[in-house]
């Protein structure tokens, strides 16, 4: 029991078992259609702690301003088609990226919104130890000072913003926050700002600012202080003086958390006092302090400054504190082998002329996170974001590191391994012991045991026993699956000091060189960078997505860009970076090229023994390490039902504590001992708060998520499923969820360049190259173009003899009919005829010339068509016999290959026939990109019209344009750009696939439109066909006018288009329709009524930036479709809709929409495995019938737990009433008596009570999640009433009967025989009977009760054992109660009495409290001059956008 010192928080482990795997994270998908407009593969930002680092920042996504790339860094597909480029970062390690504004706003402008947007969130935290206040104000002080910290783009921007503040402003703000190590806060000017008194005029703003921050006010003082400023000059030593800041805020990225930390040194004599008052106190002081740590921290130590203090306190946004030691080691390295440290101008830091040496290293862990103490700027800082600057040199990188520098990165970096701390089971005992619950039974259990209640106190100790020990079973089970998952330790090789070695995993430091092509090697051990080879990744680990992607080498380039970006990567490095724990599907090893042969001649070079990677992150700073901190510090939930069960909990102590007084001083007057006053007393407070009361609060959770399992559908956060039963809107993502994941191929439609229009839909390749392909003439060409296209335009690979890749590539290639060769296999599909195989000949990549497209000289893909098609392909070309020519002339090498970019929204390859001189360029992609990289003059005149003709329709369109690169050799081509590839294109034609609804969709979505259930669509595919989805499945009403937005010319605002009725206009202000009064027909009202908008990303972001906040909340409440939404865009739809108090549910694949299911309220990933960290719930089947699902027993958990929670209050009232009653004649109930009531009649009702199943068909109105409403507390309120009004009754009645036996005052709990006690205790029986049936709930949230067989069986039995108890009792079971004898008419009276108490507490709890309440609510607000209850702001909207248009 002593305080040696701070200790580390044990972890979070929830309740209910832990996912057994971690796949399907919260990263982007690399293949998932559903893909905006401009949203990319990973926002570039340098990134890391905001608020604690020298180093390029980004700011939070709350801080959101303009977004064009994207968030959660999926590969995105927002063009029409789509394919798995490697350029899919992990959204654990990701964050928004905003660049400039397409309206041309300043940076400033965009800062200056941000900063005011995200006032909002500040109410969501609760900071205790810290003032709340000041580490807001820290926070936008720091983002003024500091602003590279925050930004997003790029170096450049970030430093051109920070000049762009005012120096002297910035360092007036920095001066003036200033806090001594004693404590005084002090202005303190650094940089000869000029004194308030001088300034001019002009310079009003320098005084206003100096103003604010002048008071010397406590509560005024920002969090984030300085005491020594920014003096950072060498002392006599030559060392930098590190300021002595005593306190600081931090901003983790990685888990958008801030923490405020301060520094504390501990004092030998004040541990010794303390130990001493815990001894004497017999541990009541240690638990006191335990539970209430705010305590502790004086009482431990002295405040210190951070560069010299022995431990921190630490606080994060939701008020939890923790106490971590300082560990300080000896380092003498360099301060750039710790931080990054850049030369720019603009950063403190950059005063420094040299790179001082560290003589000690202070840190501490966070959540697995190291900070450590920067010796400049005497913060705590993260280093996750840290690189080597040699490592852009490729030459002097793969050499590998000596052992002086792996000593020195083990010391700053740690072990490489995600090892969670597997607590000895005597700490989880002690933690679970000292919990407040158990404490309070181990109090009451010893009051039963000195009272001589050994019965009841050791059923007590037995469950409570049981409770625990199952507690730490699961924990350790949790911990062990945990430690399963996330620790992986394999033998790799390393190149150190020149020389190759195998050494474990963990000792791998950032700057190794391994080798990843050993075949012993499944997973990669760290993150890091493929230097040399290629190769196909798995990583549906982190993605979800099972569709493996491509890895390349890297280049100088790629490794520039590494070393620019922060904690986000950038997108052009993802096909470049291997993600630890991701799996290995084939890794090629690497050809050198020796020479560069003359065009046309063959390369020759020798094989590379080994593909390279160069370690670039360890243990718990890379990816997989931020999805297991995910798993491990999920957010806290705020739902209120829990807080306000705390608070009835806190007001029946207030009560029993004024019944101990009470009843204490009425024994005092009955002249009782003293020793049986304290234990009656004391027992007093057991019986008003029960301790199994914290426990009902978690019945009805626990079977709901029982029943959820045997649907498939797990959750990993079993607090989100009674939020469930308060959803208001449900958000779904398109494809995947309410449409089928693959796409089929309509047909393809090709150029017509004889009358300049598209041709007919051709369902099938033999339609687009017949046999008879002499006759095409003209066509010929665009044909032969379109099948080659749709055959070698895709990033497909072939691992064992199967084609892998994205969905869409593989339903393109398998419409050809072609193969494919790669790496000696071949993949064929089954030939119609004999005549359609394939040739042997052409299945050798060696019969060939062509050449691949990597980094690296390794074997081309080759793709095959049918025989007879190659023979008519070969023959039409030099107009020859088909039985003459050489089928192997048609086969097609992909020369280079320029993968999918989101922003683009196209790819492209270079492909060879063979024998053939020239090259040819195929590009797919998005129609509407299409025109600003194709001739005008190769466009048919139907373009628009047939492409809006199939996108309206709900079709998926995809472009292709073709031209040809004369005379090109493989090392010309090698050379190319891919800006001079995709430029002067000819059109070829369309290739429509259609995308079906899944069977249950339109079934669920009418479902939830009946329950009043709003739901929205948010996607990432064009607006059009989102559109035709939306009406196809019912999602809007089929009649009602759908708007879409446009930019005006002047790009200065937006206008509305309706797409069904030109003659209906929208208002761009007040988004109220308007019809045309020379419309030849215009719409009925109601459909009016039920109008609609589509709103596209690109205009999402520029209404987030741009507009009004009344146009924010009416489009918020009319748009319910969101198309070309980028992951961002849909994780700021989540959070605008929250702000105006709708309660969000969002489901989608569980990949890219990781970052919008984490933030709704209930997010639901449909996935394959039983557990993911991208959303609370997944379901493993894949439609949206888990939707209604998850809300009915969300409604049936929710009214359980008020239930259950009501039946113990009641329980405990009840009980409360018998023991007053008998305590005024100095009485008790009998041990056995509490045993029955207890264990045989409570805990056995009270769980059969909460297995109702949920009712069927949804309501539309949602239950309360308000325990201290005026309705629910006037409905206990009035049973209470009745419960004691009834036991009065009997009470009165047996003190007036001839065979009365008056209780013996002071007698103990063996002799507690009397009339007031067997008749109380039966009369009670039969109320904790009834009022389970009273407070039943049935319909509209919960099967009758009659339909809960278990319920009602218990219920008949106690019913029935009580009577028999009170009519005809057993001789031994009469004396085991203590009972006393009573006429038969008494008896029968006390059941009429019983009878009557059910039926007046079925009439109160069913219709005369209800009308109580109401007439209460309508005397208040008279009273209150008309106030009325706080409302939902969407409601509220809601109303006042109906009253808008009945005005128009």
């Amino acid at each position: 029991m002593s305080f040696s010192g701070p200790d580390h928080d044990h972890l979070p482990f929830q309740s209910g078992p832990l996912p057994a795997v971690v796949d399907h994270s919260s990263d982007p998908l690399a293949n998932d259609p559903d893909y905006p407009d401009g949203s990319s593969a990973l926002s570039r930002s340098a990134s890391s702690s905001s608020f604690a680092s020298i180093r390029g920042r980004q700011r939070s996504r709350r801080d959101s301003v303009l977004t064009e790339r994207s968030y959660y860094g999926e590969m995105a597909q927002d063009g029409p088609f789509d394919g798995p480029a490697p350029d899919s970062v992990p959204s654990s390690i990701s964050a928004f990226a905003h660049l400039r504004d397409p309206a041309g706003h300043s940076h400033l402008h965009n800062l200056a919104r941000s900063r005011s947007r995200s006032t909002s969130v500040s109410s969501t935290r609760s900071f205790r130890f810290f003032d709340a206040a000041a580490v807001e104000r820290a926070n936008d002080i720091d983002r003024q000072m500091h602003p590279y910290r925050y930004d997003i783009d790029n170096d450049e921007e970030a430093y051109a913003r920070a000049h762009a503040l005012e120096r002297d402003s910035m360092d007036e703000i920095h001066s003036l926050h200033t806090v001594t190590s004693s404590g005084d806060f002090n202005q303190h000017i650094i940089h000869d700002s000029p004194d308030p008194a001088a300034l001019d005029d002009d310079d009003h703003h320098h005084r206003d600012r100096y103003k604010r921050y002048s008071n010397n006010d406590a509560t005024d003082r920002p969090l984030l202080d300085h005491a020594g400023s920014f003096d950072i000059s060498p002392t006599a030593t030559g060392e930098p003086s590190t300021p002595e800041i005593m306190q600081q805020t931090v901003y983790l990225p990685e888990e958008d958390l801030i923490i405020a930390l301060a520094g504390y040194k501990s004092s030998p004599l004040r541990l010794f006092l303390l130990t001493l008052l815990c001894v004497s106190t017999g541990g009541l002081a240690y638990l006191i302090l335990r539970w209430l740590p705010k305590w502790r921290v004086s009482l431990l130590g002295y405040k210190a400054p951070l560069s010299n203090c022995d431990w921190v306190v630490l606080e994060n946004q939701w008020g939890e504190l923790s106490f971590l030691n300082v560990e300080k080691k000896p380092y003498n390295y360099p301060m750039s082998s710790v931080f990054n440290v850049h030369k720019s101008g603009s950063k403190p830091s950059d005063e420094i002329g040299y790179d001082p040496t560290i003589k000690s290293l202070h840190y501490f862990n966070y959540r697995y996170m190291r900070l450590i103490l920067h010796p400049i700027e005497g913060k705590f800082e993260l280093n996750n974001d840290w690189k080597d600057p040699s490592w852009l040199n490729l030459s002097a990188a793969r050499k590998g590191l000596d052992m002086v520098t792996v000593g020195e990165r083990q010391t700053v970096f740690g072990s490489n391994s995600i090892d969670i701390e597997d607590k000895p089971v005597f700490k989880l005992l002690v933690d679970e012991v000292l919990h407040p619950f158990y404490i309070f039974q181990l109090f009451s259990m010893i009051l039963w045991s000195l009272d001589e209640y050994y019965y009841y106190a050791t059923c007590i100790l037995v469950i409570s026993a049981i409770s625990i020990t199952n507690t730490l079973i699961e924990t350790k089970s949790n911990m062990r699956r945990l430690r399963e998952i996330s620790r992986v330790v394999c033998s790799v090789r390393v190149l150190r000091e020149n020389y190759w070695s195998t050494i474990p995993s963990t000792e791998l430091v950032p700057g190794d060189i391994f080798e990843v092509s050993d075949p012993s090697l499944s997973e990669f051990p760290c993150d890091a960078m493929l230097l040399t080879g290629d190769g196909i990744i798995n990583e549906s680990m982190l993605t979800g997505e099972s569709i493996p992607v491509s890895k390349y080498s890297a280049t100088p380039e790629s490794m520039a860009h590494l070393i620019d970006s922060g904690i986000t990567l950038a997108p052009e490095i993802a096909r470049n970076f291997l993600f630890c724990g991701t799996k290995i599907v084939r890794l090629r090893k690497p050809q050198d090229r020796a020479s560069s042969p003359e065009d046309g001649e063959d390369l020759q070079g020798e094989p590379e023994a080994v593909a390279l990677a160069l370690a670039v992150r360890t243990g718990f700073n890379t990816t997989k390490g931020a999805l297991v901190r995910s798993m491990l510090f999920p957010k806290p939930s705020g739902f209120k039902f829990y807080r306000d069960s705390f608070i009835y909990i806190a007001f029946m102590s207030a009560m029993a504590a004024v019944g101990f007084i009470f009843y204490t001083i009425t024994f005092i007057r009955l002249g009782l001992p003293a020793s049986l006053i304290a234990f009656r007393s004391l027992d007093l407070i057991t019986i008003v708060v029960p301790p199994a009361l914290p426990a009902t609060l978690t019945i009805g959770t626990n079977i709901a998520l029982a029943r959820l399992k045997q649907k498939n559908i797990f959750c990993i956060s079993p607090n989100r499923v009674n939020v469930g039963g308060k959803l208001d809107i449900v958000c779904f993502d398109k494809t995947g969820t309410l449409t089928e994941d693959g796409l089929d191929v309509l047909g393809v439609l090709v150029c017509n360049r004889h009358e300049n229009l598209f041709s007919d839909v051709m369902p099938a390749a033999k339609y687009v190259v017949p046999a008879s392909a002499k006759d095409l003439k003209k066509d010929w060409t665009v044909r032969l173009s379109m099948l080659y296209a749709m055959a070698s335009c895709h990033s497909l690979k072939l691992i064992d003899d199967e084609l892998m890749g994205d969905p869409l590539d593989i339903k393109m290639f398998m419409f050809t009919g072609w193969g494919l060769s790669e790496d000696g296999e071949v993949y064929t599909p089954a030939p119609e005829s004999a005549e359609e195989r394939y040739s042997p000949t052409t299945t050798s990549p060696q019969n060939t010339t062509l050449r691949s497209s990597g980094a690296d000289s390794l074997a081309p893909m080759i793709m095959l068509p049918p025989r007879k098609l190659a023979r008519t392909i070969v023959a039409c070309d030099n107009d020859a016999d088909p039985s003459t020519v050489d089928p192997d002339e048609a086969n097609l090498g992909i020369i280079k290959m320029f993968e999918f970019v989101s922003q683009l929204r196209r790819m492209s390859v270079v492909v060879k026939r063979y024998r053939d001189s020239d090259m040819q360029v195929y590009v797919k992609g998005a129609p509407e990109i299409l025109p600003q990289i194709c001739n005008p003059d190769s466009f048919p005149e139907d373009y628009e019209q047939t492409l809006e003709s199939y996108t309206h329709r709900g079709y998926r369109v995809i472009g292709i344009a073709t031209k040809t690169l004369p005379n090109m050799s493989w090392y010309k081509a090698q050379k190319l750009k891919r800006e001079d590839v995709e430029k002067d294109l000819d059109f070829v034609g369309f290739i429509v696939f259609e995308n079906k609804l899944k069977p249950s969709t339109k079934s669920i979505i009418q479902e939830l439109s009946a329950a009043d259930l709003r739901t929205v669509m948010c996607t990432g595919d064009n607006v059009l066909t989102a559109i035709s989805v939306a009406r196809e499945c019912e999602l809007i009403h089929p009649g009602a006018p759908v708007f879409v937005p446009h930019f005006r010319s002047d790009e200065l605002g937006i206008e509305w288009e309706c797409i069904d009725n030109a003659y209906i206009k929208l208002d761009s202000a007040t988004l109220m329709p308007t019809v045309d009064p020379d419309a030849p027909t215009r719409p009925s009202a109601r459909e009016m009524r039920k109008y609609t908008l589509a709103i596209t990303g690109e205009v999402f972001r520029w209404i987030m930036n741009y507009a009004s906040s009344d146009m924010i909340r009416r489009m918020l409440i009319k748009a319910d479709i969101y198309a070309r939404m980028s992951p961002d865009e849909k994780h700021e739809l989540v959070e605008k809709l929250q702000e105006i108090d709708y309660s969000v549910c969002f489901c989608g694949d569980g990949a890219n929409d990781c970052g919008a299911l984490k933030a709704a309220d209930v997010g639901i990933s449909l996935s394959e495995a039983e557990a993911s960290v991208a959303a609370p719930f997944t379901s493993r089947v894949f439609e949206i019938s888990c939707v209604p699902d998850v809300i009915r027993e969300g409604r049936a958990s929710l009214v359980t737990s008020f239930s259950c929670f009501k039946y113990m209050s009641l329980y405990s009232a009840i009980q409360f009433s018998t023991v007053g009653i008998l305590y005024a004649s100095g009485t008790n109930l009998g041990d056995f008596q509490f045993l029955m009531i207890d264990m045989f009649l409570i805990l056995p009702i009270a769980v059969f009570m909460a297995w109702a199943k949920p009712y069927p068909v949804l309501s539309r109105k949602r239950p309360t999640a308000n325990l201290v409403s005026q309705k629910i507390l006037i409905k206990l309120v009035g049973q209470i009433v009745i419960s004691v009004f009834f036991q009065f009754i009997i009470w009165e009645a047996v003190k007036r009967q001839p065979w009365y036996t008056p209780p013996i005052p002071g007698s103990d709990d063996s002799h507690v025989q009397s009339s007031d006690n067997t008749s109380l205790f039966l009369a009670s029986c039969y109320q904790y009977i009834f009022v389970a049936m009273v407070l039943s709930v049935g319909p509209p949230y919960r099967e009758p009760m009659r339909k809960n067989r278990p319920f009602m069986a218990m219920i008949a039995a106690t019913t029935l054992i009580v009577t028999l108890i009170l009519m005809v009792p057993p001789r031994w079971l009469f004396n085991l109660l203590v009972l006393t004898q009573m006429t038969l008419g008494f008896k029968l009276f006390i059941l009429a009495v019983a009878a009557v108490n059910f039926g007046a507490a079925w009439v109160g709890e069913r219709y005369l409290f209800v009308s109580l309440a109401r007439t209460l609510t309508h005397i208040r607000r008279t009273v209150r001059g008309g106030r009325r209850k706080v409302r939902k702001q969407f409601k509220v909207l809601l109303e006042q956008h109906a009253q808008d248009f009945e005005l128009l």
